[in-house]
Formats: C-alpha cells, sequence, structure tokens
C-alpha cells in the first residue's frame, strides 16, 4: 500500500473528513485531497506530524512496512 491509501485509511480510522485533517496540519482540503490521489505528498516535516499525529511508524506511513508499531 502507497502514501496515499495509508494517509486515507488512517484518516477514515479517526473520522476526519479531508477538511479536518487539513485544518490539522495547515493546508488546504484540495492538498489533502492532492495526498490522498497520489498527485502530491506532504514534505519530511509533515510525514513526521503525521506518523507522530497517526501514532504510526514513518515507514507503515510511507508504505514501507505493514507493521504500524513505531519504534522509540
Amino acid at each position: 500500500m502507497e502514501f496515499s491509501a495509508r494517509m486515507r485509511e488512517l484518516r477514515n480510522e479517526k473520522h476526519l473528513t479531508q477538511k479536518q485533517i487539513g485544518d490539522i496540519l495547515n493546508v488546504t482540503e484540495r492538498c489533502v485531497r492532492a495526498y490522498e490521489g497520489g498527485d502530491r505528498h506532504p514534505d519530511f516535516k509533515g510525514l513526521l506530524f503525521l506518523a507522530d499525529y497517526f501514532d504510526v511508524s514513518l515507514d507503515y506511513l510511507v508504505g514501507r512496512t505493514d507493521k504500524r508499531e513505531v519504534n522509540r
């Protein structure tokens, strides 16, 4: 699974709209649609924020593993 699908899945698990997650990320709803559509990706700081917010590893978020656990 790639980032766009993971982002959509994680957002839906928290029952958030694209607008709500956009407000949390300080980006537009259109930007979130682009993330989930695979047209854009957040910068590194945005990826870190999302991984922390959803409490998943960065590797999980970007689709490199199916293990959600964060190594701390």
